[in-house]
């Protein structure tokens, strides 16, 4: 696998930015992941404590340079507050395609952090690291996610049937798709 490299300069929309994840959000990811929706719905683990948090910001750069995962916190537009998190996984660099998943924050939620989060990083992994497919799976019963894939400019494709395992459960996925062509740049 190849090392994957950092948005640069960093994705903003202006009302949000993603950036690397640093030390002093053990603090804030702790809080934001304590929100039973986020294990709910994600592989974030349940009861998740400061540790999960220190060794998750601990592992993000390995992951990185490894090409295994690109993690990064999305913050207020100024830099400050984390509202949300967001990487992409399962790169694969002979078909072009890697998969992209986030949470946001309960106080966050109903903003539009997710929808740009994920648009902002899709689109970048389209036109700068030459992606031709960025899938999104999301729980058919989180249908607040759904609409976020939407806004962002995802296509439904349909339900995976027991695609994967999630806490030990085999679970249905629905999946969504977003392809250069959708962004203006063509394979």
């Amino acid at each position: 696998m190849r090392a994957i490299p950092l948005p640069d300069p960093p994705l903003t929309d202006g009302q949000i930015l993603l950036r690397p994840w640093e030390r002093g959000d053990v603090a804030a990811v702790t809080a934001a992941c304590r929100d039973p929706e986020i294990p709910r719905w994600t592989v974030v683990p349940r009861d998740y404590t400061e540790r999960h948090a220190r060794d998750f910001i601990a592992g993000t750069a390995g992951d990185l340079q490894a090409g295994r995962e690109l993690a990064m916190a999305v913050v207020d537009g100024d830099g400050g507050r984390l509202v949300g998190a967001i990487g992409m996984s399962k790169f694969d660099w002979q078909d072009l395609k890697a998969e992209i998943g986030y949470w946001v924050a309960r106080e966050a939620r109903r903003r539009g952090v997710g929808s740009r989060a994920t648009r902002l990083l899709a689109q970048w992994a389209i036109e700068q690291l030459g992606l031709e497919r960025v899938e999104l799976l999301a729980h058919p019963g989180n249908e607040a996610s759904h609409p976020v894939a939407e806004r962002a400019g995802f296509t439904r494709e349909g339900t995976l049937r027991r695609y994967r395992r999630r806490h030990g459960v085999r679970e249905d996925l629905v999946m969504f798709s977003l392809l250069a062509e959708d962004v203006g740049q063509s394979p």
